[in-house]
């Protein structure tokens, strides 16, 4: 009967532990390339909880990785370079419990033409054993470069797909940023997007768990918006249905999500 109390206890925690809210990373060096900057960008990707800084995860190679410049479509697939990471950041507490690594990628791109470049990923579907489903989102970042404001409110054509209506660059922290939910060539409407800060160096901390993932629902149309309180980078995840996988004869759900990073600059000093 003690065993059994004990197995209902631990059950109990874990069903009250916080779901973090899982976030495909495409981060690129700069958003913002003028004519005298180093037209050479990085790009980070990895698959993590931003906010609490891990864990991370595996991310296998994946499915394609590109890049859009008026309309136009560049395999970059073979310019990424896998890398290690510590399941979490060295200002984490738990980065002394845990010695593990996961598999993140990186590539750089040659900035060449001016106009809006919009890189994306598709990833190789997450088998997230916790939640009994598979987690796949396609993700997308806009650099604009040399000073040609063209394109970065022009879809893709991805499966899973937030499409800006506020120019997703030279953003303010306070600005409102509104998408466009795209799913199977759909817009969503009336599903959740979750939003969550890049917080790279552990400066931010939440309060209280609701603070770490913040959620908002697209409207009838599929659009939704949220005003960014400060600066940094921002991931939107609009969580959308992907149908099932088969795994060892069982089906499981496929989250599939569109996901778009935005970077907020702080005010001027001085502003108000």
């Amino acid at each position: 009967m003690k065993r059994l109390f004990s197995v209902i206890f631990l059950l109990l925690l874990v069903f009250a532990m916080p779901a973090w809210a899982h976030f495909q990373l495409l981060i690129p060096s700069n958003d913002i390339v003028s004519v005298n900057d180093n037209r050479s960008v990085s790009l980070f990707l990895c698959f993590t909880h931003p906010m609490e800084g891990g864990p991370n995860m595996e991310m296998a190679r994946p499915e394609a990785f590109g890049v859009m410049i008026r309309g136009k479509k560049i395999d970059l697939m073979s310019s990424l370079k896998p890398i290690k990471l510590p399941f979490y950041p060295a200002w984490h507490s738990e980065a002394q419990k845990e010695k593990g690594t996961a598999t993140a990628w990186k590539a750089t791109y040659q900035l060449r033409r001016p106009g809006d470049h919009i890189f994306y990923v598709v990833p190789k579907p997450y088998f997230e054993p916790a939640e009994e489903k598979y987690i796949k989102q396609i993700t997308k970042v806009v650099v604009n470069a040399f000073g040609a404001e063209e394109g970065w409110d022009q879809p893709v054509g991805l499966k899973a797909e937030i499409i800006p209506l506020t120019r997703p660059y030279g953003f303010w922290e306070g600005n409102t940023f509104r998408g466009l939910v795209v799913i199977n060539g759909k817009p969503a409407p009336n599903i959740e997007v979750e939003v969550e800060y890049y917080n790279k160096d552990g400066r931010a901390h939440a309060p209280k768990d609701p603070f770490v993932t913040q959620v908002v629902k697209t409207d009838e149309n599929g659009i939704f918006v949220y005003t960014v309180p400060w600066a940094g980078w921002w991931g939107f995840s609009a969580l959308g249905d992907g149908g099932t996988i088969k795994k060892g004869g069982k089906e499981y759900p496929v989250e599939l999500d569109a996901v778009i990073w935005i970077k907020a600059y702080p005010r001027p000093e001085g502003v108000r």
